[in-house]
């Protein structure tokens, strides 16, 4: 019964926002500040999963300027945990099939994501480029999922390169944003469904690497990333189990 209850709420709450987001965007199509307003709308639905989200920002990230940020991709919750977080102007970078889900398609057109067609290779790579030439003409972040589909309870999977050859074609930082895991936490039936963390970490300087040096740097940021998470999962169990015993 809780389930088909989320479930209603969920679905009229995300087309009254898709409806309005589209009209509201029509005043200014492809604004890459729409990004961050409508990412945040969609996070006010973690309460209703049950969720508590704790967002952690790193000092001065008001000032870090173009960046590409590179997040885990676990599940669809994603978009009521990372949501939460984006900092404006930053837009995403997403597979060009989102173009056909109902009423949120064409929001996220029009708030002015990214979109690539991931089986053609040589699209992916002008996009890349595309990437690189927006960071020179204007104020702007990219967010990218680097492991480049949904990890769902699998742990964080390989990176591709796509966001660091951008990021060091650009000469930008890379800033990770780790979430704690949400893969078979979250029990629709259940009332509360715990915590979840999302911290963003400070930006990691691309200019020491060069174009031969992609896969060290997709390295070296995974490294950082698994560590962050296994630290988030720590505190959260620890939190949890604390809570149950109050």
């Amino acid at each position: 019964m809780l389930l088909i209850f989320r479930a209603i709420i969920v679905v009229i709450y995300c087309i009254l926002v898709c409806i309005f987001g589209c009209v509201y965007c029509l005043f200014s199509p492809r604004n890459p500040k729409h990004v961050a307003t409508f990412g945040h709308l969609f996070s006010r639905l973690a309460p209703v999963f049950g969720l508590k989200v704790e967002r952690r920002l790193p000092e001065g990230y008001e000032n870090f300027g173009n960046a590409i940020y590179i997040g885990n991709h676990q599940n669809n919750y994603d978009m009521v945990t990372a949501a939460s977080i984006v900092i404006p102007p930053t837009v995403t970078v997403g597979k060009k099939s989102l173009l056909w889900v109902p009423f949120f398609g064409l929001l996220y057109w029009l708030t002015g994501n990214l979109l690539i067609d991931r089986n053609n290779r040589s699209k992916a790579h002008s996009t890349i480029a595309e990437v690189v030439n927006a960071f020179q003409k204007r104020k702007i972040s990219f967010w990218m999922f680097p492991e480049g589909t949904r990890s769902r309870g699998r742990g964080l999977l390989p990176f591709k390169t796509g966001a660091f050859h951008a990021a060091i074609a650009a000469g930008v930082p890379i800033i990770p944003v780790c979430v704690s895991n949400t893969s078979n936490k979250i029990n629709l039936n259940r009332i509360n469904n715990g915590l979840a963390i999302v911290e963003m970490l400070p930006p990691i300087d691309t200019s020491s690497y060069g174009k031969d040096q992609v896969r060290e740097l997709a390295t070296h940021c995974r490294e950082i990333m698994m560590a962050k998470i296994a630290e988030l999962d720590l505190e959260v169990a620890e939190r949890e189990a604390a809570n149950k015993k109050k």
